[in-house]
């Protein structure tokens, strides 16, 4: 038995050493043992320092033309866009273009015009074939839609088409509505990817009331054991300090006064909005910035009361650091 395994072990190295080689082979010239360079222009591979031609006529598996911008790049691609769950069908179907035109760019004659017209709507009636393709593809609508107000970016847009897909294949659906579940996990899915928005700023955008929308999250996060950590403050900063137009150094002052208020303890029990608020008021203050609280208050969608008690908390726990 002992001889078996030493022989497979010995084989086994033997074939690593041999595949090490051939890799070594691969990366340096055989004659020289300069380094390989591929040229492109010619499909060939050479030696840099002796010119050796150690490949010849390979095979370019890139398109055969060329592009200098995005637009060129897309009028010359040849294939379409990656299947995705944002839509309902995942971008498998086939699209009728809304323009009026024929393969060189000319203008449909008026008859031509309303049979295409007559066709588009068939094919968007094909495209969804019974009730839960036609929820999915209206929520689906109403998660790009909310998304797209909140500036929220497409992988979170993905999340949420994903999220709202398990709760429709596991039945989650009945007695609830569908645009409190897609605004349910769009508001799952900013916290999971580390964008968060607030309950206020997700209502604002949403076709239903606030408290549905907290009722429906919590309902979806327990059903479907998502694991979501609770919101940072210094998350919502850099939003805050961008559309108040603050500087770097106000941004990372906001963050200090926040780990120092972690390290208090002063964040448990307190909203994030609010503690993030009130850290990108204080650290403007503190560099010189002219900021006013109802400009703070304005772009958080959080009270002015609310920012003077947390700001106030902040510079006590800054002072309390700073005597120690």
């Amino acid at each position: 038995m002992s001889d078996n395994v030493r022989t497979y072990t010995t084989e086994h190295a033997d074939d690593e050493q041999e595949s090490e080689s051939e890799a070594d082979e691969e990366l340096h010239c055989p004659e020289c043992g300069g380094q390989l360079a591929t040229d492109t222009e010619h499909g060939e591979t050479v030696c840099v320092d002796c010119g050796l031609v150690v490949e010849a006529d390979e095979i370019d598996r890139g398109p055969e033309w060329r592009a200098f911008d995005s637009r060129e790049k897309d009028e010359k691609s040849r294939v379409g866009a990656p299947t995705t769950n944002m839509m309902h069908d995942k971008g498998l179907s086939t699209n009728i273009g809304w323009q009026d035109k024929d393969a060189y760019g000319k203008s449909l004659s008026s008859r031509q015009r309303e049979k295409m017209q007559r066709l588009r709507t068939w094919n968007e009636r094909f495209r969804t074939r019974d009730s839960k393709e036609r929820n999915l593809k209206q929520a689906l609508g109403e998660i790009d839609r909310m998304a797209s107000a909140l500036g929220l970016p497409d992988n979170v847009r993905e999340t949420a088409s994903v999220i709202y897909r398990r709760a429709l294949d596991e039945d989650l659906l009945p007695g609830r509505s569908i645009e409190g579940v897609s605004t349910a996990s769009l508001y799952a899915a900013a916290r999971q990817a580390g964008t968060p928005r607030s309950l206020d700023e997700i209502a604002g955008v949403s076709r239903v009331d606030k408290d549905e929308i907290a009722r429906t999250y919590r309902y979806v996060v327990r059903e479907l054991k998502l694991e979501i950590q609770p919101a940072d403050p210094e998350s919502y900063v850099p939003r805050f300090a961008s559309d108040l137009g603050l500087s770097d150094e106000s941004e990372r002052r906001a963050r200090g006064l926040l780990d120092t208020a972690k390290s208090q303890g002063i964040h448990s029990g307190k909203s994030p909005v609010g503690l993030a608020a009130a850290a990108v008021y204080a650290a403007a203050l503190l560099t010189n910035e002219k900021v006013t609280q109802s400009e703070v208050s304005e772009v958080a969608n959080i009270s002015e009361v609310t920012i003077r008690n947390r700001y106030h908390e902040l510079l006590e726990a800054e002072d309390g650091i700073a005597m120690n």
